[in-house]
Parts: C-alpha cells; sequence; structure tokens
C-alpha cells in the first residue's frame, strides 16, 4: 500500500507573508499525518493567481492547473476556510467553482476524478457562522465525489462581533476543538486507507474485488 498524501487548501484571504488563523488550527491535523508518516501539504490559495471559472483551466495565466495536480495525485483533501459575515471566504468558493470544473473528468474507471479521496473542512473565525460553513464545503466536496468520513470537521470561532481570533485567543487550548481536530484527522487516514485497499466500485461490479 503508497504512503498516503493529503493536500490542506487554506482559502485565508491572507497571503502566506502574513499570519493565518486557519493555518494555526491546521497545524493539528499535520502533527497527525506526521505521526503516520504521511505526507502533507498546506497551499495558501491566496498565493496564486487563480482565475474566476468554471474550468480546469481558464488560461491567461490562471495558476489553478498547478494546485489541481497536486489534488488529483493526494488521498486526503481538506478545504480550510475563515468565517467572514457568518460565511466561508470567497476563496473557498472560487475553490469549489474551480473543482466543479473537473467534475466531468474521470478515472481509467470511468468515476469522477475525486473519487475514493477523503476530504473534511477546517473553519475559524471570531464570530458564528463556524458550521454554516463547514457545511457548505462539505456538501459541495461530497457533491464532486469526494468521501466523507464521519466528523469530518474541527472549526474554532471566538465570541460574537470583532475581537481576538484563534492564535490570539489561544484556541490551540479549546478542549472541544482540539478533539474535533483528533478526530477528524484520524477518521480521514482511517477512510483513505480504506478506499485505497477497497476502491469505489463502478456501477454493475460491485461484486468484484
Amino acid at each position: 500500500m503508497k504512503n498516503l498524501k493529503a493536500v490542506i487548501l487554506n482559502c485565508s484571504l491572507k497571503k502566506s507573508s502574513e499570519p493565518s488563523n486557519t493555518d494555526a488550527l491546521l497545524k493539528e491535523f499535520i502533527q497527525v499525518f506526521d505521526s503516520k508518516h504521511m505526507k502533507s501539504e498546506v497551499i495558501r490559495v491566496a498565493d496564486y493567481q487563480v482565475a474566476y471559472g468554471i474550468s480546469a483551466d481558464m488560461g491567461d495565466g490562471d495558476e489553478w492547473p498547478k494546485i489541481l495536480d497536486k489534488i488529483k495525485h493526494s488521498d486526503i483533501v481538506i478545504l480550510a476556510s475563515p468565517v467572514w459575515l457568518g460565511e466561508k471566504s470567497s476563496i473557498s468558493k472560487k475553490v469549489l467553482e474551480r473543482l466543479n470544473g473537473s467534475s466531468s473528468e474521470t478515472n481509467e474507471k470511468g468515476q469522477p476524478i475525486f473519487y475514493n479521496k477523503a476530504a473534511g473542512a477546517v473553519v475559524t473565525g471570531n464570530e458564528d457562522g463556524a458550521k454554516n460553513a463547514a457545511g457548505d464545503l462539505i456538501f459541495g466536496l461530497a457533491q464532486l465525489g469526494f468521501a466523507i468520513p464521519p466528523n469530518p470537521i474541527a472549526y474554532w470561532v471566538g465570541d460574537a462581533g470583532p475581537g481576538p481570533s484563534y492564535i490570539e485567543a489561544k484556541g490551540y487550548k479549546n478542549e472541544f476543538t482540539l478533539s474535533n481536530a483528533q478526530m477528524a484527522s484520524h477518521n480521514l487516514i482511517h477512510f483513505a486507507e480504506m478506499l485505497q485497499k477497497h476502491p469505489i466500485p463502478t456501477e454493475g461490479n460491485a461484486s468484484e474485488e
């Protein structure tokens, strides 16, 4: 069985030159992946020129194909977003739209290209809306063919309204958030291993091993 690889898409509005509260929570996942000797890569989507559109490649300097290639060669995909105005970030919405641009692409079995990949979501913010944002992300990933394990979400939000975010508020000490990060990361690994051993069968061949 090959070593698993996780691709984590941080959809913060900040580029990697700036600290990201979402990145800070993602470290909990990376620690688990490292403990399992897995490869993982965090991609700050804001660092790339990702065009708007529903296509795998929009041309004219569009850098989405670079990200898409990494996703295609991964076993686990995590979509991470801050909360703004109670919703997921505009970049995370753009990522779902670009993933949708590959929805008609198929693997060697004729299945959607994102089949047999486990997916989860991470959300941070200092206001309400985490479950709404995570629900949107998970629904979109599931519709595109990703496999969603139980409890695939970890989030942290502070008090409603302006205030300290994850790093400043020491959200890494929040027992509920840490518990969910542990649960989500281990469940993602379990699903990815399961799918590697037993890929989703093609229609009409459910009895084939």
